[in-house]
């Protein structure tokens, strides 16, 4: 399977808003391919020169909704400010064990791939959160703690498993509202 911004699917496709169902383990040849392709999607797409050429949009975490599959898997790359890869997440079944009352937000919002058109305002989500998953590249179930941004993405993609996008979370009212004591990150 390869994934490309035609495959994806967007927020006016009614799937997107559906709840993904658990994945039997071990992960299936189809399952693992599917992880695999999302993997390579989320390396490949903050490469320009891939990009461009394999129509990729840039992104640092991707759920199997997105491209059609309600399972509850993810994959997730960050980098460091070299360009390297730091983290590595590739989680089947992935549940939020426990989350800290203290929040944490981007100052320049959130985005997604599966929404084309940016919604701004502030997503307050846990600045620390406990999760446990079946780690698809370990090929063992893992309990791991993340705070800051990767806390972000995680409950980013795992809100997509629930069916929640990310603008579901801004105030409508006031979508720059500034909650006491989140912390920002720029």
């Amino acid at each position: 399977m390869k994934i490309t911004n035609k495959i994806i699917i967007k927020d006016d496709n009614p799937l997107i808003k559906e709840r993904s169902l658990n994945v039997p383990l071990p992960l299936s040849i189809e399952d693992q391919e599917l992880m695999d392709a999302m993997i390579k999607y989320v390396e490949d797409s903050t490469n320009e020169e891939i990009a461009e050429k394999e129509d990729l949009s840039p992104a640092v975490g991707i759920s199997a909704i997105q491209v059609g599959e309600k399972k509850k898997m993810l994959a997730i790359v960050l980098r460091d400010e070299n360009d390297e890869i730091e983290v590595k997440l590739a989680l089947v079944n992935p549940v939020i064990l426990s989350s800290s009352i203290e929040e944490v937000y981007l100052g320049s919002g959130e985005g997604c791939l599966s929404v084309p058109k940016h919604h701004e305002g502030y997503v307050y989500r846990s600045r620390r959160i406990k999760v446990r998953a079946y780690d698809a590249l370990k090929k063992e179930e893992v309990v791991f703690r993340a705070h800051d941004y990767l806390a972000i993405v995680l409950q980013h993609e795992i809100d997509h498993m629930s069916g929640i996008l990310y603008y579901d979370h801004i105030n409508k009212k006031d979508p720059f509202i500034k909650k006491e004591n989140a912390y920002c990150l720029e």
